[in-house]
């Protein structure tokens, strides 16, 4: 038996239609001011050895419904390890179900769309960094609801490198990937982490959107706008966020670029770069496919063969980041995307795709970083 449903915390989002013994009906709250939804995670306390049937209904107009084929919920009693929980969806059943089914071992089961990175963990995240000899952490500016924009630097080369992270709040899986990212460039005995250090000045934004993380949006800031659509144009009003990160980028310039995400759809980590901005030169395409390539053959978790359409010559979108930094800082700028789903060509039936290898795949990023330069 059920006996409640609460989301009300740090990162929460569900909203509960009906409880009627272990079966219950959900349906997931739209971030503000935004059409977009499809993030969730709640908590369910019910009965230990008892299977619960969780309907998420009406999804078919959810921000990804191809997301949703072939996708098994995320869950965890401990909070810690985040396994997966069989599930089924159905276009047409009630405007598009995804039907959960789990038997818990404990009084208390959590359920996510991806493995929560909260704002609590966060903090814990800058915290720990910042304590480092030869880490520098700033307040790049605050949020439209009054939240830092964290900002670490780190390193003594020449050689500039932007790394950021989770412009849309629901793609957890960007900072897990930042959290090995910091583990990796912070750990004494790993040589390549000190000679990224050495040979580059690192500029980190671990989370590019609190306010949109800490309220469960799935791809909004709190005025209900993607960031990852206002590199060309951003102002106070609507997207202080990339205004301050974009300022600080006009003061230290950029050579390098990673901006972390999470796909919804494709069951593959994967890059998408610049290729279609008007400034582009053949010498930064080469730099782009020899770093992809490289990547591919450092680890079985990223591939070149899925991911988004390439862009024609000038027909590139410059209010997403990675075509505006590459065209405004001449940049090797890319988009780094992982699943939500299990990766097609390494499945893992008890995770699917997990935070540990989200930490993991930063590693190997920073490691062919370093064979590149």
């Amino acid at each position: 038996m059920i006996t409640d449903i609460i989301s009300a915390f740090d990162a929460g989002n569900i909203s509960v239609q009906s409880i009627n013994g272990a079966n219950a009906i959900l349906t997931i709250n739209q971030d503000k001011d935004s059409d977009f939804y499809q993030w969730y995670y709640f908590q369910v306390m019910c009965n230990i050895g008892e299977e619960i049937e969780l309907k998420i209904q009406n999804l078919n107009k959810s921000a990804y419904p191809l997301g949703w084929e072939n996708y098994n919920s995320v869950v965890s009693e401990d909070r810690e390890y985040w396994g997966r929980a069989p599930s089924s969806f159905d276009k047409e059943e009630a405007g598009g179900t995804l039907t959960i089914r789990y038997t818990p071992s404990s009084n208390i089961v959590y359920f996510a769309y991806f493995a929560p990175y909260s704002m609590e963990r966060h903090h814990d995240l800058i915290a720990d960094a910042a304590e480092f000899e030869g880490v520098t952490h700033q307040i790049l500016g605050k949020t439209l609801e009054g939240r830092a924009i964290d900002y670490l630097t780190m390193g003594d080369g020449d050689i500039v490198v932007w790394l950021y992270a989770r412009q849309h709040p629901g793609e957890t899986q960007a900072e897990w990937w930042m959290e090995g990212a910091l583990e990796m460039l912070l750990d004494p005995a790993n040589p390549h982490a000190r000679l990224l250090r050495q040979k580059c000045t690192f500029h980190i934004v671990p989370n590019c959107n609190p306010d949109g993380s800490f309220r469960g949006h799935l791809r909004t800031n709190f005025a209900g706008v993607n960031l990852n659509r206002e590199w060309q144009d951003p102002s106070v009003e609507r997207s202080p966020e990339v205004l301050a990160i974009r300022n600080k980028m006009d003061e230290t310039g950029v050579d390098w670029a990673l901006d972390v995400h999470g796909d919804e759809a494709i069951p593959a980590a994967f890059i998408a770069g610049f290729e279609g901005i008007p400034s582009i030169t053949d010498a930064m395409v080469t730099k782009l496919n020899d770093y992809k390539a490289l990547l591919a053959r450092s680890t079985a978790d990223f591939q070149t063969e899925l991911g988004y359409p390439i862009s024609a010559p000038n027909t590139a979108n410059l209010t997403i980041s990675t075509n505006a930094v590459a065209e405004r800082y001449g940049a090797i700028a890319m988009t780094l995307e992982m699943p939500y789903k299990d990766s097609r060509d390494m499945p893992c039936a008890d995770q699917g795709w997990s935070p540990e290898r989200c930490k993991l795949l930063a590693h190997d990023c920073l490691r062919t970083l370093a064979q590149s330069l």
